[in-house]
Parts: C-alpha cells; sequence; structure tokens
C-alpha cells in the first residue's frame, strides 16, 4: 500500500471513531466512560493522515526534482477500506436473547447497597433489583414499588426473562443479568422487546441453567414497551 493509501485509511479510521462518538455508534461496541478516548483517537489518527499526505507531497516534490521514478502500489490495496465503510454505515445489533440465554448470569454480590431511591415506583436497573433481592434477601425492597427497564428473553419452556447485557469494557465481554417475571404480564410476549416493568419483590428464586447463578423474581403489576434506550447495556456491576 502505498503513502495515499495509507493516508486515506487512516483519515477513514479516525473519521469512523469521531463519527462513533458523535452519533452514539460507539455504544455498541464500548461502554459509554471511553468515548472521550475514542474522539482523541480519531482526532490523532486524522492529523496523522494529514501529516502523511504533507509529507509524500514533499517526497513527491524532491523525487520530481531529482528526477526519480515512482511505481504505482496495486489499486486492490483500496479494498482495505471496505471494512471502514462498513464500520461507518452499519450499525451492529446490541446483543439480545439469543445471547442472554446462552449464557449464564452475571449477577455478583455488591460490596453494599446505596439508598433505595424516594420516587414511587422506585427506579431501579435490572443489576440493582436482581442484586437486592438475590443476595440482600429483598430486605430493602420490602413494601415498595420498583419500576425495572429491559429486553424480554424466553427460555426453552416460555418462561419470560427480563434482561439487561452488563459489561466491563466492551460488547464483546458483555454478560447477561436476569430477572424472573410472574404477576401480570402483557398476553402476547415477544422476545428482544423492550419493556418498563413495574411490580413488588418476591421471594422466588430460581438458578440459571447454564451456570447455576441466582435469578430473583419480581412480581409484575403493570408493564408496558419503550423503546430501545439510549445505552442499551448496563455498567452498574455493583451498587
Amino acid at each position: 500500500m502505498n503513502r495515499q493509501s495509507q493516508a486515506a485509511v487512516l483519515f477513514l479510521l479516525g473519521a469512523a471513531l469521531l463519527h462513533a462518538g458523535g452519533t452514539g455508534l460507539y455504544l455498541r461496541y464500548v461502554k459509554e466512560g471511553l468515548r472521550p478516548l475514542l474522539l482523541a483517537a480519531g482526532v490523532v489518527l486524522i492529523a496523522a493522515a494529514v501529516a502523511t499526505v504533507w509529507y509524500e507531497r514533499r517526497r513527491a516534490r524532491a523525487a520530481a526534482r531529482a528526477h526519480g521514478d515512482d511505481h504505482p502500489e496495486p489499486r486492490i490495496s483500496w479494498l482495505l477500506l471496505l471494512p471502514l465503510l462498513a464500520l461507518i454505515l452499519v450499525a451492529p445489533p446490541a446483543l439480545g436473547s439469543y445471547s442472554a440465554l446462552r449464557s449464564g448470569t452475571a449477577l455478583q454480590k455488591p460490596y453494599a447497597y446505596g439508598a433505595l431511591p424516594t420516587a414511587d415506583p422506585a427506579p431501579l436497573s435490572v443489576i440493582d433489583y436482581a442484586s437486592r433481592a438475590a443476595y440482600g434477601h429483598g430486605r430493602s425492597l420490602h413494601g415498595r414499588t420498583v419500576r425495572v427497564t429491559g429486553f424480554l428473553a424466553l427460555d426453552h419452556s416460555g418462561a419470560p426473562y427480563l434482561v439487561r447485557m452488563a459489561l466491563n469494557c466492551c460488547a464483546a465481554d458483555a454478560q447477561p443479568v436476569k430477572i424472573a417475571l410472574t404477576g401480570t404480564l402483557p398476553p402476547v410476549l415477544r422476545p428482544d422487546a423492550w419493556l418498563e416493568v413495574t411490580g413488588t419483590y418476591s421471594p422466588r428464586l430460581t438458578r440459571d441453567p447454564v451456570n447455576g447463578g441466582p435469578i430473583p423474581y419480581l412480581k409484575v403489576t403493570s408493564a408496558k414497551p419503550v423503546p430501545v434506550p439510549h445505552d442499551p447495556y448496563d455498567e452498574t456491576w455493583n451498587t
């Protein structure tokens, strides 16, 4: 690949990072906290592309003065740009029920529990409710109505779970945290549909068939469909 091709690749890669960081597309790949690093990397790559073009023009002028001969590189090298264009134009879907049912719950025992929100119903993440119910035995949940948002997953028997994929760094290490649902459920349950569920603590607990991890129940009093959130992943491992 010649210098011009290298500069084009650097520029498009930098532009792809800036596009992903500026539009929220990056959330399909990495956690929200890495956005500044992505934007900085995009700026550095574009600067490197500009510097490469400037250096190449100087070298070409010097070669012309010395009557040098340039040998063109195969044009097939430009095919290396196709993956970059795919990154810019095609956004991969967030991991959903297929991945969730084939991975064991990643629920971990937290070091401590924060105060429950005073709002009624109390808005909780899937991880927050699941850890309070499974490891805190629902002590902080008694007498409270909670509101939890996640996507639906149905196991082979049709049992519904409310799921959120939790990640440490990027989508490649995302793992599910699951809440089993009981109570008043919609008549039609569609896998991967996002629901806002309101309900109360249930002492029931089941075990994930994949890794034996705890899956607590939530007694649903109402549920409504909601759009896919801006960030479909959950980074809150500990509360």
